[in-house]
């Protein structure tokens, strides 16, 4: 998750069901270090630490202790710090971990730009995450029939062909060939 949704209370929820987190820490963070970890600067790990959180409510909300990471990216020079509750895990692989998350980000932010999508139906989880299958399943499916057919378009030229043709009862790899003669006419 990204830091800007940071939520100890939730952190904790998903800590306690056996599951694990990589975020980046907010730079406002009130902590304090229980533990330091040996670094490994040929890693790009900075620093490597246990803490716990201070302040009434970020104590309360996360009681139990979570692992700080200062890493240093050496292809783009960039330095994030992580929290993970994954301490079995290396710093190089908490690292690695959020960089996969930031792949998913780019994934999402493609499709919202692929499929136009301007805002959700809903805003509950299972309104949100029924668009996105839908999303993905109408883009796999548009990308199919472009393999199938051969077709020269673009996915999103594809699209708006579909789009404007939806109740149209012609065959959709006329459509394509009849969108493919219109470019040959001028």
């Amino acid at each position: 998750m990204d830091r800007g949704y940071v939520d100890y209370k939730r952190l904790y929820n998903v800590h306690s069901c056996g599951s694990y987190f990589v975020t980046t820490a907010k730079d406002n963070m009130n902590y304090r270090r229980v533990k330091s970890y040996p670094k490994n600067s040929s890693d790009g790990i900075i620093y490597g630490q246990s803490i716990l959180l201070n302040g009434f409510y970020a104590a309360n909300d996360y009681p139990v202790p979570t692992s700080r990471i200062k890493y240093l990216y050496a292809e783009s020079g960039k330095v994030f710090i992580f929290i993970s509750n994954k301490f079995q895990l290396l710093a190089s692989g908490i690292a690695k971990l959020y960089k996969h998350r930031w792949m998913i980000e780019l994934f999402y932010k493609w499709i919202k730009q692929n499929l136009k999508i301007k805002s959700s139906w809903g805003h509950s989880e299972n309104a949100v995450k029924t668009q996105i299958w839908i999303e993905i399943s109408i883009y796999t499916l548009v990308a199919i029939a472009e393999k199938r057919f051969q077709s020269k378009q673009s996915l999103y030229e594809i699209l708006q062909v579909l789009s404007i043709t939806i109740f149209e009862k012609t065959p959709i790899n006329s459509l394509f060939q009849q969108t493919q003669q219109q470019y040959f006419k001028e």
